[in-house]
């Protein structure tokens, strides 16, 4: 299907090459493939990798380019479907190339071709906006002892810091957004010669096929959206207020549940009460650093607590009420695991860099600054924790242009659509997903009890995955797999 990539982008190079004595032609996107690939790939699997060469912002008058990394798997069936699925994750700022080296368990590849891309801006990617100077900034601001004082004046340095780098670079920083990258999907569909295609996103991305299904529609066929992400929501004007409700209906169930509520009974009750306990009398912890040895003393509140629940995965939930039970009874165990890991120094500031000129462009200037500093204090449990991804003064720092009010209102679409939703997702929850529905005309919603975010990567159930590619095989009917019914109220351990 796709052995003539490198004759094609050959010929693209001999007769668009801009002429340095003319003025430049319209800029042509190209493929070309690579002999060095980003991972190690599954023995047997069969891929072309390579780079798309795109412009780094289309609305500027500047051909820079950029290269972003994709593979191409071949399908395990001799006689593949003829439209691909191209995937690529969360974020913003994440990776998807490290999925490559897992393709034996995508069961996707059953049926047709699978294809990676990787989002300008992030780690594979030509340009790579990291910013460790952020990562560096919030090591510190972890540290006990650190004054609170400073911390804006922290941050604002650090963001000023990667800023200054990146344009010494000579990097566009409006150049990387989601309209941006919706638009290099296109443009790689169109390259690869891509007649018809289905799509697979999850959280952040979900944003990026809303975008395309709005801009681009004319080749998608299905698309699957796994832990959606309206265009339309202001994340952090009720992310706290997510958080809460979360909690409150995974400790509901634990309530209702005979074995649990026996093993742990009013646990709801008493851990809300913990938290604004210690919101009011912080709870105090010395923790060994494990980079020199010596004691750390952390003082923790309600905000700090509560990521022995936020911090879960789908695979810890059956484990959050004996979590909770340890906490309340003194025992500090993985609060301490916690915290020794925010001792271990800072991260790499990988992606951080793309995650700020996203935030920046497209939430940030839409957030209301009243419901912003409503969610800091309306919950007396987390009093003080802050929905803020970036605050509007990072953002000014930053310094990206707003994008078109039109990236914040609701599309509509009759493509096909299969909504994927965690019963216990606080990151994107159902209710974002039932909003959507409105105006999808033409989908179909799955949610999945006691589960959490992005289902269709839950390894340890590849449920959700069936389910995506069977909707893949059929958009014109909800799918309905075996094991969907079997998926139940989480079996909470009691620790008995």
């Amino acid at each position: 299907m796709y052995a003539i990539f490198s004759l094609i982008t050959l010929l693209l190079n001999l007769f668009f090459e801009p002429s340095h004595t003319e003025t430049a032609k319209e800029f042509i996107p190209t493929f070309s493939i690579s002999q060095n690939p980003t991972h190690s790939i599954p023995k047997g699997q069969e891929y072309t990798f390579g780079y798309l060469e795109v412009l780094e912002n289309r609305s500027s008058n500047s051909q820079k380019t950029i290269k972003i990394p994709v593979y191409i798997f071949k399908s395990r069936n001799p006689n593949p479907k003829k439209d691909p699925i191209i995937y690529t994750v969360g974020g913003p700022g994440s990776t998807t190339m490290p999925s490559a080296q897992y393709m034996n368990s995508y069961q996707y590849l059953d049926d047709r071709d699978f294809i990676l891309v990787e989002q300008r801006g992030n780690y594979y990617a030509q340009p790579h906006l990291d910013c460790p100077e952020w990562s560096k900034a919030i090591y510190q601001s972890n540290l006990p002892g650190f004054d609170l004082s400073l911390s804006d004046s922290l941050f604002a340095a650090a963001a000023k810091s990667c800023k200054d780098r990146l344009l010494a670079k000579n990097i566009d920083l409006n150049g990387y957004n989601t309209n941006e990258i919706a638009a290099d999907i296109n443009d790689l569909v169109k390259v690869l010669g891509i007649k018809e295609y289905n799509l697979l996103t999850i959280s952040y991305s979900t944003k990026i096929v809303q975008v395309l299904m709005r801009d681009y529609p004319e080749r998608i066929r299905s698309v699957v959206m796994d832990s959606p992400l309206p265009l339309e929501v202001n994340y952090e004007e009720e992310s706290v207020g997510n958080l809460l409700q979360s909690l409150h209906q995974t400790l509901s169930d634990c309530e209702e549940n005979e074995n649990c509520n026996q093993a742990f009974p009013n646990l709801k009750k008493d851990f809300l009460r913990f938290l604004r306990d210690k919101t009011e009398d912080p709870l105090v912890i010395a923790v060994t650093n494990p980079m020199n040895g010596e004691e750390e003393i952390f003082h923790l509140k309600g905000a700090d607590l509560i990521t022995v629940f936020s911090s879960a995965s789908t695979a810890d939930v059956p484990n959050i009420p004996l979590e909770i039970h340890k906490l309340l009874a003194g025992d500090l165990s993985t609060v301490k695991e916690q915290l020794s890991n925010l001792l271990e120094g800072p991260g790499s500031g990988s992606g951080l860099g793309m995650r700020l000129s996203v935030w920046c462009a497209e939430e940030s200037p839409f957030n209301s600054r009243e419901a912003i500093e409503l969610e800091k204090t309306k919950y007396p449990e987390v009093a003080g924790l802050s929905p803020e991804v970036f605050t509007a003064e990072i953002c000014v720092i930053w310094g990206v242009q707003k994008v078109a009010e039109k990236e914040n209102q609701a599309i509509k679409s009759d493509i096909p659509v299969l909504l994927i939703s965690g019963e216990y997702d606080h990151e994107t929850p159902v209710k974002w997903a039932v909003a959507l529905k409105h105006n999808l005309s033409n989908q179909y919603h799955l949610i999945f009890k006691g589960w959490k975010h992005t289902p269709t990567t839950n390894w340890a159930n590849p449920c959700a995955m069936q389910a995506a590619n069977d909707f893949f095989n059929n958009p014109s009917s909800k799918p309905s797999p075996p094991c969907f019914e079997q998926i139940k109220t989480p079996n909470f351990n009691t620790g008995s």
